[in-house]
């Protein structure tokens, strides 16, 4: 089913009107609490949600930050499989699998993240599980298990996080251990195969130690077919767990020590084709989940990737007003990614290869709470290393080249931040915050040319050097960048119901290497390889106001936001001819610093408990982002250049109602929900193309029944079920090989599902 041009108008009016009834404007969902966190009760019994925005905890009401808030219970409920699943029911906010991959996140919200996960880049979207920085996007598309609440915080955070949040955090939050043996299982079933399983246990060992452990299985046939191997294309087979150990000494230090590894064995994932195969004809398929891709492996290996990571926290109330808190972390992650970027069974640009991550960081805080003033201060250590290596196969009407690429980037950051809060009234409250900022990094990249299938390197001995085309070798490449940034907060409460706040901030992104720069092709100097590229800095005001009515039963949310974002950092590949024939061979990494972009935009969300069974929530965002200054062989083309993964409007409306409705002898209550999202035009480059995805909607729908004591719950869950078929990104090379490369990977199809879980 396709858009007609009066839904968007349709759907957006209707949020509008949704919002407009209950309450004027304000920034976050109200959102149910889970039963572990912290929470406080209206006269209506409206449960409000406690959050941890500012590293100390307050309501999502009370908290002068744009932040959406999901419960445990929520995502139960929504039946919602991992952190992608959250990008419809949050404003300006797109969140997807990687092109080409199952578990490697992109992120985006304001307009700003991060599209190409090559070495040494991060995200402007700050990932975070349990306060512990994910340096790499790799393997954080994370499903959800053992989960206490996910926050959302947009625009830049960066007085109140180690490392830099430039556009936004992203906070994956796992629950404490219960004070009593609980034992939880989880069973999911589907169309296309789909066999879930999740097993949670815990248990005291005395009373000051805890014990636990989660081991989950998520397995799915493909959408779709690879018509040249059998097997299935996006299907999922990922093994994760996660133990911890929880000491509470005295009742003021706390003390856990947890570890976690995902192991994914996924079949390579492939597009599909938009144009016929230049020289072979190959036609277009029409199922956009089938693929002919025939990948060359990585040094004899298939699609993998594994991720673990340990950390410890210590936590020391030192008085009732100041806690002591220190994370320690470490983390790897390791992947081989076959890749087909033509999706045909000819080797024409195939491009193996393998990355492998680590990183260590230590972060040292301290929060106060007092009757005035309350704030947070800390310091950040992070040491990462990211390598990776590949090969770029072209095919030529008479022979095959490759171009072998590796490439180290070190990364070394310190930080030091401050962010408080002083009650100039009882209703008036100012905060200031400031971050500084050391980032160090440092690369060694190298290029070399061959005639073949692949490289020596990784696993074709027999390829023969081209020494016609000379190497690139920069082995010690180096920069270092700091900044001072600040933040400025006043918030007024009008009164109990109603608080309206503003703010300005500043976030600031280092500056680095492209992992996959080729100085010959593109006539690059070795004075402007050794610059890299530039730091990225953004000035965010935003104007926000958070209210109720009717003793909490309606909530309303918004905030009208301005950034000036400058040297924008922009990772993308460019077919480049290396050896002067006036045919592409291979393609570079050409990452730009766009002088300047103006972004502003509008965020509207509400919940109205409108009985004590039917519950109604819109959100609506706008967005409009462009480019100032975008100079290329010295013209500005800013007009000619968009914000990839950044819809001008998103709305989503979700209705609940609930029954009670005996079952098998038990009390207990079916939920009916539906949910209705919209998304306007997203481009997936800087550059129109095919592959950008017009505007569509998302019908989902759900029936859950939970039994009085929420010791079981069994839902059957249906998403996408317009079978809307749509773009989450693509490859664009055409004129590397002989083919031609117009490749698109798409969202799920329709799914059907049923959930069992119980709890002992």
């Amino acid at each position: 089913m396709r858009l007609t041009k009066k839904n968007p108008l349709l759907l957006t009016r209707t949020a509008a009107a949704v919002l407009a009834l209950y309450g004027t404007v304000g920034v976050s969902y109200a959102q149910e609490a889970n039963s572990q966190a912290p929470a406080a009760t209206s006269e209506n019994n409206i449960e409000k949600v406690v959050v941890t925005a500012r590293r100390r905890e307050e309501t999502l009401q009370d908290v002068p930050v744009s932040v959406t808030a999901f419960s445990a219970d929520q995502l139960s409920k929504q039946a919602i499989p991992d952190l992608t699943g959250l990008t419809n029911s949050i404003p300006n906010t797109t969140l997807k699998a990687s092109r080409a991959t199952n578990t490697t996140l992109t992120a985006f919200i304001r307009g700003v993240g991060q599209a190409d996960p090559v070495a040494g880049f991060e995200s402007g979207v700050g990932i975070y599980m349990d306060d512990v920085f994910l340096a790499r996007p790799q393997a954080a598309v994370a499903d959800i298990y053992d989960v206490e609440r996910i926050e959302v915080l947009r625009g830049p955070q960066g007085t109140l996080y180690g490392r830099n949040t430039i556009g936004g955090a992203i906070k994956y939050v796992t629950r404490k251990l219960a004070p009593q043996t609980d034992v939880r299982v989880r069973a999911t079933v589907g169309d296309y195969g789909q066999k879930e399983g999740v097993l949670t246990a815990s248990t005291p060992l005395s009373d000051t130690a805890r014990i636990g452990g989660t081991i989950a299985k998520f397995k799915r046939d493909g959408y779709g077919t690879n018509l040249v191997t059998g097997k299935g294309n996006y299907d999922k087979d990922l093994t994760a767990a996660r133990l911890s150990a929880e000491f509470t000494p005295t009742q003021d230090l706390f003390i856990r020590i947890a570890g976690d590894i995902t192991q994914d064995d996924s079949n390579p994932k492939n597009g599909h084709r938009l144009m016929v195969g230049r020289k072979s004809g190959f036609p277009i398929l029409s199922n956009v989940y089938d693929t002919q891709g025939e990948m060359i492996t990585t040094n004899g290996h298939e699609q993998e990737i594994r991720a673990h990571g340990v950390s410890a926290l210590v936590e020391y109330n030192v008085t009732p007003e100041v806690t002591l808190k220190s994370i320690t972390a470490s983390r790897r992650d390791h992947s081989w990614a076959p890749i087909d970027f033509d999706a045909l069974p000819v080797v024409d640009l195939e491009v193996p290869a393998e990355y492998s991550n680590k990183q260590f960081s230590q972060e040292f805080n301290a929060t106060y709470s007092g009757k005035d003033l309350q704030g947070t201060a800390g310091v950040y250590y992070m040491d990462a290393t990211a390598f990776n290596q590949f090969d770029t196969i072209v095919g030529f009407p008479a022979f095959i080249a490759s171009t072998y690429t590796s490439a180290n980037v070190g990364t070394k950051a310190w930080a030091a931040y401050i962010d408080g809060s002083y009650n100039l009234t009882p209703d008036l409250q100012l905060s200031l915050g400031g971050r500084y900022t050391v980032d160090k990094r440092d690369a060694a990249l190298y290029r070399q040319s061959y005639l073949g299938k692949g490289s020596p390197y990784l696993g074709n001995p027999a390829a023969t050097k081209l020494t016609a085309i000379p190497d690139t070798d920069l082995p010690d490449l180096s920069r270092r960048d700091t900044k001072f940034t600040p933040r400025i907060a006043l918030n007024y409460k009008v009164n109990a119901d109603h608080n309206v706040y503003a703010s300005y901030s500043e976030g600031f992104k280092g500056g680095g290497f492209d992992p996959r720069m080729n100085m010959v092709g593109t006539k690059l100097t070795v004075a402007k390889a050794r610059q890299g590229y530039s730091p990225e800095t953004i000035k965010t005001t935003e104007l926000g106001l958070k209210s109720s009515f009717n003793g909490g039963r309606i909530t309303t949310n918004a905030a009208v936001f301005h950034s000036d974002y400058k040297d924008v950092q922009i990772p993308g590949s460019v077919a480049i001819d290396t050896n002067g024939d006036g045919k592409d061979d291979t393609f570079a990494g050409v990452t730009t610093n766009a002088g300047k972009a103006k972004i502003k935009g509008v965020e509207l969300e509400a919940i109205a408990h409108i009985t004590k069974e039917f519950t109604l929530a819109g959100m609506y965002s706008y967005i409009d982002a462009k480019y100032k200054e975008y100079i290329v062989a010295g013209v500005n083309v800013a007009d000619k250049r968009y914000f990839q993964n950044t819809p001008r409007n998103s709305s989503n409306i979700r209705a609940t109602y609930d029954i009670p409705t005996p079952l098998m002898g038990y009390n207990g209550t079916t939920s009916l929900m539906a949910s209705y999202a919209f998304k306007s035009k997203t481009y997936q480059f800087e550059t129109p193309s095919d592959l950008d995805q017009q505007s569509y909607h998302l019908v989902d729908a759900s029936v859950v029944w939970t039994r009085a004591d929420g010791r079981l719950r069994v839902g059957l869950h249906g998403k996408n079920l317009t079978d809307e078929h749509y773009k989450t990104g693509g490859y664009l090379f055409q004129t590397l090989g002989n083919e031609g490369t117009l490749s698109a990977f798409y969202g799920a199809p329709r799914t059907v599902s049923g959930t069992v879980e119980y709890r002992f």
